[in-house]
């Protein structure tokens, strides 16, 4: 039986053995001219009104249905460029790798995060790598920036207005419930995966339309719960949803019930919510639908008046109540 390749500390080292990782593996999925200079930095040639993000990726298990550290890393930092109106251009990419760690499951993150590049164009143009001895990581950490150029500068979380109409993307909590599954090796009959996803294709497609969109967030940690109440507080608002409107697959209604979480505070990858005027909701969704395989996209609510700063849910028992922010740490290492 051979012996499977692993992860040395001289591959972190700066000679030979770092020189072939970076080239055999990193240079030949990120291939493009500006990482192929090799250059200390990368020279980019960029104007106008420029958005800029990181995140750092710390997933527990590094593979889950529908995903790995590697596609969430990519997804992560596109769709936060996203939410801007901004059209992913240069990505960094560090990797922190603990000795021992498969290359063979290197590769296939590695293989992962060049796929998920295609689907907004955005290319990696630097990064770094560092390897830990064995005990100083687990596994793998992947941190990414970038920055895109902004198409319509005009969106923000203090924009929302009276009147304006609340959309999701899609079902929600399903990242969550999938990470839930995994790590606690739950074997029930499911096909859940998680919804992690590149959304730029779909914002796209939005702003193509002229979709007059006020404020867009994707709903990662805290679920589509903080995004509401960060909405509310920066615009001064207040925001009204429905209980039965929110899309929730069945597969997460059951982990929620088991485990006593609720689905709006559960994070989602792939899913983001829009503040559009409500005129324009219904063209909204059509754009979703038709051009982004936003299928269950649906207005959940809508901005008014009364009570700003707080979210409001509305139940099917013709009851409300406060939908707070998510409290406590729910599911730990989640992205």
């Amino acid at each position: 039986m051979a012996t499977k390749k692993t992860v040395q500390l001289s591959h972190g080292g700066g000679g030979k053995e770092m020189n072939q990782l970076i080239t055999e593996m990193f240079f030949k999925a990120f291939n493009n001219p500006i990482l192929a200079s090799q250059e200390d930095a990368a020279k980019l040639n960029m104007c106008g009104h420029i958005a800029f993000t990181t995140d750092s990726f710390t997933v527990s298990p590094l593979f889950f249905a529908g995903g790995d550290i590697g596609k969430l890393a990519i997804a992560g930092t596109v769709n936060d460029l996203a939410m801007m109106a901004a059209q992913p251009e240069y990505l960094s990419c560090s990797f922190i790798i603990e000795e021992g760690f498969a290359l063979d499951d290197l590769n296939t993150i590695v293989s992962s995060m060049a796929e998920e590049l295609h689907k907004s164009g955005a290319r990696i143009v630097c990064g770094d790598t560092k390897v830990v001895p064995k005990g100083c990581a687990d596994g793998l950490f992947i941190n990414t920036s970038g920055v895109g150029r902004i198409l319509n500068p005009n969106i923000s979380a203090k924009h929302l207005q009276t009147d304006d109409a609340i959309i999701v993307s899609r079902d929600i909590g399903r990242h969550g419930a999938a990470i839930l599954m995994a790590r606690d090796g739950l074997t029930l009959e499911s096909s859940l995966c998680s919804d992690c996803d590149t959304l730029w294709p779909i914002v796209e497609q939005l702003l193509a339309a002229n979709i007059k969109i006020h404020a867009m967030r994707d709903a990662t940690r805290g679920g589509i719960s903080a995004v509401l109440n960060e909405w509310a507080v920066a615009s001064n608002v207040g925001i009204s949803v429905d209980e039965t409107a929110m899309p929730v697959c069945d597969e997460v209604k059951g982990l929620c019930e088991l485990f006593g979480f609720e689905p709006y505070d559960l994070a989602n990858e792939g899913t983001f919510l829009l503040s559009v005027p409500k005129e324009l909701a219904h063209g909204a969704i059509e754009v979703m639908q038709r051009y982004g395989h936003c299928e269950q996209a649906a207005i959940i609510g809508h901005v008014t008046k009364k009570q700003p700063g707080k979210v409001i849910l509305n139940t099917p028992w013709a009851s409300s109540r406060y939908l707070d922010l998510p409290q406590g740490e729910l599911l730990p290492r989640i992205c």
